[in-house]
């Protein structure tokens, strides 16, 4: 679900750096400057000069919109690239702000502005690239070095017309995990072995909220069992194949038996003490992190990186990963060539080699972006990767049988303004201020009404 990767929040005192894992899938704080509008690769802490082209050929610069941190630049792939294709030349136009992103590429596709040769599109906004947009960007079904089969198949389907047109080619993904403070399970008297808690709350987010009654009960001082209600309706909705939106598009989420779980399992949730009643990437979700009084946070693999950063050195080993009760995708994102595009042929094939799997297994050991390519997955630099941060848990064989098991739900172009107004609005005021459920979310649909007109 749209949501994943904003901006970071001002660091209090002088402790954390920004976040490198990109997030996205989650509302993107707006107001993030861009992070230098056009960043050339020998700007952006690169020491090797660009390669000079041959003499006799002509140099080709291919601009690459993108958002958050999507790790070409860190994995050293466009140095590398840039190494093997003399001609090339690469430069990053990168921003933190993703939906600011999303609204300059859709105004430049409307009006005919200048778009670059790559534009990435997150997972919340594929919607509408393949639906109302789709004519502005390019098929590359056929373009050398991909094929469409090679990613899993909800991430082609993602990105695929109603025409069969193939608009997007898979970067990463975010399948769910539960990221959770053994010290202070053991404290409570639970599991602290992963695959132990893992069994605790198999197949059923509801286990998950019986295992935070039980961890209520012997809570350490100061403490909550979850971060929050809006995180945990993302997660439960994450796993269901009925969502906010019908296969046409259309907004149904007033009848989708998806949201109605999600919403049933977080009120009880938040209605339980369970949750901090806290809006996730604020300031205040950060500082919770850092001062150790969360015990649970769903976590999508980009997730394990947030937390790394703002809960510091001082929660180093003491946080560990294990399956989620069902298996969701939360985040992820394409690469498309806009039909505008200046080098359409060369941009295409740019694109192709960035979500080949052995570029994406790089991406993922330099910043943990798990990859959508099946064989990705299956690399060893994947299947045995491991995290010392997270006592090292075997994240690589964790999220990779995660996303295996992932069932494809619709997206429609308008669920990330939906679950917006549900996560940060209706569930917090029942977090917050105790509202009655049945009229939080009346004044939900109110909202969304007015926002959407659906």
């Amino acid at each position: 679900m749209p949501g994943t990767r904003p901006s970071a929040p001002p660091a209090p005192a002088a402790r954390r750096p920004e976040p490198a894992a990109r997030r996205r899938g989650r509302a993107v704080r707006s107001g993030a400057a861009l992070a230098g509008a056009v960043l050339a690769l020998t700007a952006c802490g690169s020491t090797a000069p660009a390669p000079k082209a041959s003499p006799l050929s002509e140099v080709v610069t291919l601009n690459v919109g993108t958002f958050g941190t999507f790790g070409y630049r860190e994995a050293g792939l466009f140095a590398e690239y840039m190494a093997k294709h003399p001609e090339i030349v690469i430069n990053e136009e990168a921003t933190q702000d993703g939906k600011a992103y999303w609204n300059d590429l859709t105004g430049k596709l409307h009006d005919g502005g200048p778009v670059a040769d790559i534009q990435a599109v997150e997972v919340g906004y594929i919607a509408e690239a393949t639906g109302p947009l789709a004519e502005q960007f390019t098929d590359l079904r056929s373009a050398p070095g991909v094929d469409p089969a090679a990613w899993l198949p909800w991430k082609s389907a993602q990105a695929t017309t109603a025409g069969g047109a193939l608009i997007g080619l898979g970067t990463d993904t975010g399948p769910m995990a539960v990221c959770y403070r053994k010290d202070l399970f053991r404290k409570a008297g639970l599991p602290t072995d992963r695959e132990a808690v893992g069994r605790m709350w198999a197949g059923d987010w509801a286990k998950f909220v019986d295992v935070g009654r039980r961890y209520k009960a012997s809570a350490p001082a100061k403490t909550v069992f979850t971060d929050s209600a809006g995180g945990l309706f993302n997660a439960v909705l994450s796993g269901e194949t009925q969502q906010f939106s019908k296969a046409d598009g259309t907004l149904d989420y007033q009848e989708s038996p998806g949201v109605k779980k999600a919403w049933d399992t977080a009120v009880s949730a938040a209605r339980g003490g369970l949750t901090d009643g806290l809006q996730q990437f604020t300031a205040d979700w950060d500082d919770a992190l850092y001062l150790n009084g969360v015990a649970t946070v769903i976590c999508p693999s980009w997730m394990t990186g947030v937390i790394s950063q703002y809960a510091g050195d001082r929660g180093e080993g003491l946080w560990d990963i294990a399956q989620a009760p069902v298996a969701g995708n939360w985040g992820g994102a394409f690469l498309t060539v806009p039909k505008a595009a200046r080098h359409p042929k060369e941009a295409a094939a740019l694109a192709a080699w960035l979500t080949a799997p052995e570029q994406q297994a790089k991406v993922f050991a330099k910043t943990g972006n798990l990859p959508s390519s099946d064989a990705a997955l299956r690399l060893p630099a994947v299947q045995g990767a491991t995290n010392a941060y997270f006592n090292n848990a075997p994240t690589g064989r964790i999220y990779a049988e995660a996303a295996r098991t992932i069932r494809p739900a619709p997206i429609g172009r308008l669920d990330g303004a939906v679950k917006t107004v549900i996560t940060d609005t209706a569930l917090l005021d029942v977090e917050r201020n105790g509202t009655d459920p049945r009229k939080a979310w009346n004044a939900a649909v109110k909202q969304i009404s007015e926002q959407t007109g659906g």
